[in-house]
Parts: C-alpha cells; structure tokens; sequence
C-alpha cells in the first residue's frame, strides 16, 4: 500500500508515518499542498492523508488533482476546526472516503487508512 501523507505539522505527520509504517505501508510525508501536487505528478498512491487545512498550499486542490490524476487513490480528509463537520467535504471531494479528527489516535488513523488502501474485490478490474 502506497500512502502519501500531506501534513503540515511535521512532527505529526511523521508520528502517523510510524505507525503506517508498521502495518508495511510505503509512505512519503511532504508539507506543503505543492509538495503534495509534485508527489501526485510523480507516483500513484492508494490513499491521500490530507490535512484540510495546509500552511501552504489547498487541500482541496490536492483533492481535485488527485481525483483527475489518480482517480482510484482513496482521500481521507484530517482537520482540527468543525469546518465541514455537516459532512459536506464528500459533496466538494468525490474521492474522499473519510473525515477525522486530528487528534484520532494514530493507531486508529492508521487502521483507516489501511482500510481504504488495501485492495477490495468490488475495486478489482473484471476481465472482458
């Protein structure tokens, strides 16, 4: 499982890393909304941790590119303000799949994760 983590608070974002990690995810942890968008140009990922609210950079131009680029990477949105906690975030991100707090347990964030990365038998192409 390939797993992009875009996470401004570096030491956050490389605590949910470890625990990733631990379940054999490859993870790449950037920044930024722009070092997010490169990551994306660059290599596919499964699921997208994004952060909804970037120091540099809009999560939901992360979101849109990924849905264009990488239509079968999974989106699950972090945040810590009640912006969007009506659940309107999957009418403006048809690729979201999850909406969580910052503050989820790293261990919980990474069973998500896990969940949403891991290959299901309805996403399995059927041959012709």
């Amino acid at each position: 499982m390939k797993v992009l983590i875009v996470q401004s608070n570096v030491t956050l974002g490389q605590l949910w890393k470890r625990h990733l990690e631990r379940l054999d995810a490859d993870v790449i942890h950037v920044h930024s909304g722009f070092d997010a968008i490169n990551q994306i140009e660059l290599q596919d990922f499964d699921v997208i941790v994004l952060d909804l609210f970037l120091s540099e950079g809009s999560a939901l131009t992360v979101a849109d590119l990924a849905e264009f680029r990488q239509p079968d990477a999974n989106v699950v949105f972090v945040t810590d303000t009640t912006f969007f906690s009506d659940g309107s975030i999957f009418h403006h991100s048809s690729n979201a799949r999850a909406f969580i707090e910052t503050s989820t347990p790293p261990k919980d964030l990474a069973a998500i994760v896990d969940y949403y990365g891991r290959p299901s038998p309805d996403r399995v192409a059927l041959p012709n």
